[in-house]
């Protein structure tokens, strides 16, 4: 049994629209973000990615994390070129992300020299609950909502949920 021309003709629309709704809008540049973690969070920094992906979609971001390294490059260039680019610039906050000599004496000191500057926004992002309220960051508005962290949600994707639409309130009031 064969499908009917009217058959194919109604699926290649549908195939179509669906193409249109997930491809980027025209307009302006997607937002840069740089995701800076402790590599013991890369597996929240996951979640993070995946909820962010509407965003992606729409044409409203570009996440940059450093998984994205390819073979024989240079890692710290690469990392310094993005945290350089970036508009916003998330700090994955937990216990690790303050032990890490890296993220706290590279990444943190250039997010916060930028966010001084004016040239990029630092969202600090509570995933696991730490000491944090008396360090730097902890001037800037945090999420998600009442910087909970996103373990102490009693669904994370809950959690997660919130961070995305508080990134897009940003992203939305940087591109306006």
């Amino acid at each position: 049994m064969g499908v009917s021309e009217e058959s194919k003709g109604k699926m290649k629309q549908v195939l179509s629209e669906i193409r249109v709704a997930s491809s980027p809008a025209a307009g302006p540049e997607p937002v840069k973000i740089f995701v800076s973690y402790s590599q013991e969070d890369l597996d929240l920094v996951t979640v993070l990615d995946r909820h962010l992906s509407a965003l992606r979609r729409e044409g409203l971001i570009s996440l940059w994390i450093d998984r994205e390294i390819g073979p024989g490059q240079e890692w710290r260039e690469a990392i310094d070129q993005n945290i350089n680019d970036a508009a916003i610039i998330l700090l994955m906050i937990s216990s690790s992300f303050i032990a890490s000599e890296y993220c706290w004496d590279v990444e943190l000191r250039q997010a916060l020299e930028r966010h001084a500057a004016g040239s990029a926004r630092v969202i600090p992002v509570i995933l696991r609950d730490c000491d944090w309220h008396h360090l730097p960051f902890s001037k800037l508005q945090a999420l998600p909502t009442a910087a909970r962290p996103i373990v102490k949600w009693p669904d994370p994707d809950s959690g997660f949920a919130d961070v995305s639409r508080g990134i897009r309130r940003a992203v939305l009031t940087l591109r306006d």
